[in-house]
This record gives structure tokens, C-alpha cells and sequence, in this order.
């Protein structure tokens, strides 16, 4: 039984290296190889940098306009994922948390809609946001970013107000607080892990995007952070170096944000499977 045990925790434990070093290995080398020269580079892709430089880093900035980019990102993401946690929370505190008629037709339908490709929006969208002036826009992608983050917001969320004792509510209704109240100073802070499971998903998806991003805006000073790698892949792509340091420059924002939240994801997450 013991021998039969320890094999098992074996087979995890090599299952789960082998994941970690898929996962991490590609990142790294695009890390190693940001400092790279071409030559090292085309060389041999392993090893380390003769002389760790700086300068494949300041040959982005000067290729792309990665810091509008960085600024637009930022505008992008943030605002798209405070929106969508406060005012998809409220529908799935709603939804979640409260008796209603057709509340089942409507959990279906805002679950339906992670069955709909992006690709297959795209025509109706660019036409749609042609004939409105939101065609490069920050606005525009914002809209466009919550609404593809709102069946997740809402799954996550109104599966993690079912667990919520519904006590705590009916008190700060005896109290005089109306629903906005209840909701702002009972509710959300009890939250935390599924506003932190939504909003990092919501993050990741702002910031990430790239198809939307591509297609629905046209000028520098209105596109994000990924288009930054097009420049790399069309008007400059034998200047590897350059592109390795700015691939590092997109990913490691949204790395960042994920590492400081991953608590309240794995929690959010395993709260909201256990009611649903």
C-alpha cells in the first residue's frame, strides 16, 4: 500500500514538474534572449547573454510606441475591469442571490454567451461601431472587453453570492439600508475573493486582447499594448532582440497582477464551484 502510495506521488510530483517547465521554460528563454544580441540569438538558442544589455529594451521603445501603448493599456484594462466588477457584480448579486421569474432564462443566456467565438462579432462589430464614431476609440474596446468579460463576471460572481447568508442582508435592511447600501458596505466586502477572481480574469482579457484591438482601432494613439509585437512581426523582424524585449514588456504586467491576486482567485474559484 505504501510502495503503491508513493508511486502515485511520484507520477503527481513529475506530472507537475513537467507542467511547471513547459510553462516557464518559453518565458525564460524569451527573457534570456531579450539581452541577446541577433548573432547570440541565431547562434544558439540556449545560454546565457554575453553582457546582460539594456539595449534590445531601448531599440523597442524607439521602434514601437510601446509607452502610448502602456498608457492606453492601462486606461483599458482598468477601467473595463472596475466597470465590469461593480456593475456585473450588481446583476450577479441579483441573479445570485435573490427569487425571481426567468432568473433560469437568464443565467442560461448569460451563459450561452461564452459559446460565442470572437471572431464571428467581428464584421457586426466593426460596422456597428462605424455608423456609432466609436471606431478608434479607448471607449469602443473598453464596451467590447466588458461585454466579452460579462458571462464570466457573472458566473463567477452570483456563484459566490449563493454562499452568502442572506441574514446579513435582511439585518442591514431592518437598519434602514436600501439595496445600493446593502450591496456597497455588506455585500462587496464579503466578495473579495470573487471581485478578485472576476477582476483579474476581466484584467487578463483587457490586456491581452489583440483581434478587437487590431481591427476596431486604427491610430497609434488609440491602440494597446499587443499591437506593439505587430511592429516587430511586419516592419521589423529580423531584429529579434528587440521583439524578445518587448514580448517581456507586454507579458509581465498581467504575470505581476496575476502573482499579487492568485489567492483571491483560487479562493473566489473554489467558493463559488462548491454552491454551484
Amino acid at each position: 500500500m505504501k510502495v503503491k502510495k508513493a508511486i502515485i506521488k511520484t507520477g503527481i510530483f513529475i506530472f507537475v514538474l513537467f507542467i511547471i517547465i513547459i510553462s516557464v521554460a518559453p518565458l525564460l528563454w524569451v527573457l534570456l534572449s531579450s539581452f541577446k544580441t541577433n548573432r547570440e540569438i541565431l547562434g544558439g538558442g540556449l545560454g546565457l547573454p554575453a553582457v546582460f544589455s539594456m539595449k534590445n529594451y531601448t531599440d523597442a521603445l524607439k521602434l514601437a510606441p510601446i509607452t502610448q501603448f502602456y498608457i492606453n493599456s492601462i486606461l483599458v484594462a482598468v477601467v473595463s475591469t472596475a466597470a465590469s466588477v461593480l456593475l456585473f457584480g450588481m446583476g450577479a448579486y441579483v441573479l445570485g442571490h435573490f427569487e425571481w421569474k426567468f432568473k433560469n432564462v437568464f443565467r442560461t443566456l448569460f451563459s450561452l454567451g461564452l459559446l460565442i467565438p470572437g471572431a464571428a462579432l467581428l464584421q457586426p462589430l466593426y460596422q456597428t461601431f462605424t455608423s456609432t464614431n466609436l471606431n478608434d476609440s479607448l471607449s469602443g474596446l473598453i464596451l467590447v472587453y466588458m461585454a466579452f468579460g460579462l458571462p464570466t463576471t457573472i458566473y463567477i460572481m452570483s456563484s459566490y453570492f449563493q454562499t452568502i447568508p442572506k441574514e446579513l442582508e435582511e439585518s442591514a435592511y431592518l437598519d434602514g439600508a436600501g439595496f445600493f447600501k446593502t450591496f456597497i458596505r455588506i455585500i462587496l466586502p464579503i466578495a473579495k475573493p470573487a471581485m478578485g477572481t472576476a477582476g483579474v480574469l476581466q484584467f487578463l482579457l483587457s490586456w491581452n486582447e489583440f483581434q478587437f484591438a487590431l481591427t476596431l482601432t486604427t491610430s497609434n494613439t488609440k491602440r494597446t499594448l499587443p499591437i506593439a509585437l505587430y511592429y516587430f512581426k511586419s516592419q521589423f523582424a529580423s531584429n529579434y532582440g528587440a521583439m524578445f524585449a518587448a514580448t517581456i514588456m507586454v507579458v509581465i504586467p498581467s504575470i505581476i497582477v496575476y502573482i499579487l491576486l492568485q489567492e483571491q482567485v483560487v479562493s473566489g474559484l473554489s467558493a463559488g464551484a462548491v454552491k454551484s
